[in-house]
């Protein structure tokens, strides 16, 4: 524990309209980059409202077990790379102090409030970048929920009233096709929180009036919905290319290497939007109606690709040198999701 004999010469402020009489010294301490640092500061009480004044308190923003801002911003910058379970190891590293994990915790969701607070909702009226890609995944994530004690046995052991279930968690990704710098954003509340996290990330990377964006994604209508909603006619939306080949790879016809060229064949087609040669293809090996879906391959690859046909647009993408898969975000979901849930030894906490 650091100490330190602090002199200040602070501005002169009334707690209250009359006169203050000093009542004693209390031990003031916060935690710091330098450790933890203690003063002794002088208190006052109010002859009117009795109520105790620090002056040193009030004029340098600082409460006692507090966390300075410089600890809070190197707790924040931490958890952007690992999970809770791992700053304190972190702290002593760089730093040479130690922090518990819940107050990492808290300290971090306290400035991520902040920043949903602060998301800008309107596409700015400037001359932005010429094009932005995004892309947008979901995944499924444990979660553990402990709800209020009702007798002595749970207060002493919360493992017993605590509730073990997944939650869906939605990531996005906006980049500019030029740079290697990406900006991800994830939360686990609604699609519509979700795009607005999207819409803001978007903003940051310099979305404009003259802006066009190149949204990729797996199909999934709520991340189509939320592309529509947020950037209007300005965007074109193109199904992941790999996800749609796992369709026509479970409907292809013949042995094993039939099955690779013919799989082969229908890829090149796709990326010359040939999409209605393709589905001629395979309505030559159809399956009756009668059969259940999940024994139909060639059916469920044909509806999809119907169902999709005005988001296959990949000749177009090539033409303009921009991707037609989603591994980013696929790369991110992982990256982001499991080194925070699966790599610790703590699932998350839904507060």
């Amino acid at each position: 524990m650091m100490h330190f004999k602090i002199g200040l010469r602070l501005k002169r402020k009334k707690p209250c309209e009359k006169s203050s009489s000093m009542q004693r010294k209390k031990q003031l301490y916060w935690h710091s980059l330098f450790g933890t640092i203690q003063v002794i500061e002088q208190t006052f009480i109010c002859v009117k409202t009795e109520k105790v004044f620090r002056p040193f308190s009030s004029s340098a923003q600082i409460h006692c077990r507090g966390y300075s801002l410089p600890l809070q911003r190197a707790i924040t910058d931490f958890v952007a790379d690992v999970s809770f379970g791992k700053i304190p190891e972190k702290l002593k590293e760089h730093y040479g102090i130690t922090v518990p994990i819940s107050s990492a915790q808290a300290i971090t969701q306290n400035h991520a409030v902040k920043v949903s607070q602060k998301l800008a909702s309107e596409i700015p009226d400037r001359y932005g970048v010429d094009r932005i890609i995004t892309e947008m995944d979901g995944t499924m994530i444990p979660i553990v929920k402990t709800t209020p004690a009702t007798d002595d046995v749970q207060i002493v052991d919360r493992r017993k009233n605590r509730e073990l279930s997944w939650k869906k968690a939605r990531i996005s990704l906006v980049r500019i096709p030029t740079q290697k710098k990406r900006i991800i954003v994830g939360t686990v509340g609604t699609v519509d929180e979700a795009g607005n996290q999207l819409l803001h990330s978007a903003i940051r990377a310099g979305l404009g009036r003259n802006t066009k964006v190149h949204a990729i994604g797996d199909g999934a209508s709520w991340i189509v919905n939320q592309v529509r909603r947020l950037f209007g006619e300005r965007a074109s939306y193109l199904i992941d290319f790999y996800h749609l080949c796992e369709y026509l790879a479970a409907a292809a016809p013949g042995n094993e290497w039939q099955r690779k060229n013919w799989l082969k064949q229908q890829k090149q087609e796709i990326k010359k939007n040939q999409v209605l040669k393709v589905l001629n293809n395979l309505s030559r090996g159809m399956e009756p109606d009668h059969i259940a879906d999940k024994f139909a391959p060639v059916r469920v690859s044909s509806r999809s690709i119907k169902n999709r046909i005005e988001h296959l647009d990949y000749q177009g993408a090539l033409d303009a040198d921009l991707p037609i898969g989603s591994g980013e975000i696929e790369s991110a979901n992982r990256y982001v999701y499991n080194s925070k849930t699966f790599k610790t030894d703590r699932l998350l906490v839904d507060s």
